[in-house]
């Protein structure tokens, strides 16, 4: 929410409230450029596309593993005053928003999932950044982007959506192929039309390199319309969908929620982690489990399912998802010194280490099966509990935009 007046250039056009989409559309088409802001916004931030580079800035580099198709999806979050409502629906639905993808496949092949998180509109962030933070580049440690969601709070600041769609094309490493889903997702409650870049310029270009926008109102549908939110994902290729910020996610429990979850303590005993990140990583795992109990013990049940997932992949800092991946050979396990490795492995032989990980591996195959089998008959249960349909949530809004999207990339569901 703006929460404080800025002063316009005198050659700023006035925003106008067309009374018809049409309208809209046609006006932001003809509209003149919008300024620059002042000095404060650096010109090293104007558009230079670099999809077809790595991002250098990015710290999580992520290769073309195997081949596989990937879903490559950048959340843009609005936390401006009033939007802790916003933030709350998005940290709880994250889990639904994995789980409603665990069986997608393009061609038979189960995809990649990659997830990046910005914050935009926050005056605790600076004015030469656009008031825009990166929590994370685009990543498969989901835990991550769940600690990146738990730490966001808000502050008055100026929402400048167009910058932030900019900043999102050119800081990621996004994926060159066209067969797989890449969409950005911005959520917020401001003007579409703030700031010192036009989005219409921004979301054109997206486009070009088949991204696609979609966009989250945060109020009525009606002053989405008119604050140019449905123009915007129109003029992308994208959705539009408005929320109510202020309904709370329910989180059903369920008599299997005792079980799966102390299946999920079980599953992390079969990580291993390894290297400078290791021990800290599977600290944020526990930490993850613990912030979603708090919350709900049906909430932890779903990120147990998501966990149980081929999506939740660590292999920077677990060895037996580092294994499988090839992202460590069986030599270099071999080869690690024990300081390296967890206390269980340190002294082991050669062989001890391979047979200690190959175990671990069939745990984890075994316990995530239970917890999958478990997970269906528990989503049968809250169907039977779900009272009438809400209004749309911004799990709804998300999982809508991907259902249709990956249905023109050739992606299936095994609902």
């Amino acid at each position: 929410m703006n929460s404080r007046s800025v002063a316009k250039p005198r050659n700023q056009s006035v925003l106008l409230r067309p009374a018809g989409i049409a309208g809209a559309i046609a006006m932001m088409l003809a509209a003149s450029s919008v300024p620059a802001l002042a000095s404060e916004v650096s010109s090293a931030h104007r558009l230079t596309f670099a999809a077809q580079q790595p991002a250098a800035n990015n710290p999580v580099a992520i290769s073309q593993l195997n081949a596989a198709p990937r879903i490559q999806l950048a959340i843009l979050l609005d936390t401006s005053n009033s939007m802790d409502g916003l933030i709350d629906q998005t940290r709880n639905q994250l889990w639904q928003l994995v789980n409603e993808f665990a069986a997608a496949k393009q061609h038979d092949v189960t995809p990649i999932l990659e997830i990046a998180l910005f914050e935009y509109g926050n005056s605790g962030n600076a004015q030469s950044s656009g008031y825009l933070r990166q929590l994370s580049g685009f990543t498969r440690e989901l835990d991550a982007v769940s600690q990146g969601l738990f730490s966001l709070t808000t502050n008055g600041g100026d929402e400048y959506c167009g910058y932030a769609i900019e900043r999102a094309l050119q800081a990621l490493q996004w994926s060159q192929s066209a067969t797989d889903i890449k969409a950005i997702f911005i959520a917020g409650n401001e003007s579409f039309a703030q700031g010192p870049v036009r989005y219409q310029d921004a979301v054109q270009l997206a486009r070009q390199y088949g991204i696609s926008i979609n966009t989250i109102h945060a109020g009525s549908h009606a002053e989405g319309v008119r604050d140019g939110w449905q123009a915007g994902a129109i003029l992308a290729g994208g959705e539009y969908l408005s929320i109510d910020t202020d309904q709370k996610v329910v989180h059903i429990e369920a008599p299997q929620d005792e079980r799966i979850n102390e299946l999920n303590a079980r599953l992390n005993e079969t990580y291993v982690p390894y290297g400078a990140k290791g021990a800290g990583n599977a600290q944020r795992q526990w930490q993850q489990d613990q912030m979603s109990s708090e919350i709900s013990t049906g909430l932890l049940a779903r990120r147990a399912r998501s966990k149980a997932s081929e999506f939740y992949a660590n292999a920077d800092w677990d060895l037996v998802d580092a294994l499988k991946d090839g992202a460590v050979a069986e030599e270099q396990i071999v080869e690690m010194e024990d300081a390296e490795l967890p206390r269980p492995m340190q002294g082991l032989s050669a062989q001890q280490k391979l047979d200690f990980l190959q175990q671990k591996q069939l745990e984890r195959e075994s316990i995530r099966a239970e917890i999958v089998e478990l997970s269906e008959s528990r989503s049968s249960y809250v169907a039977e509990q779900q009272q009438a349909a809400a209004a749309p949530s911004v799990g709804d809004a998300l999982t809508a935009a991907i259902r249709k999207q990956a249905g023109q990339k050739n992606f299936t569901f095994d609902d």
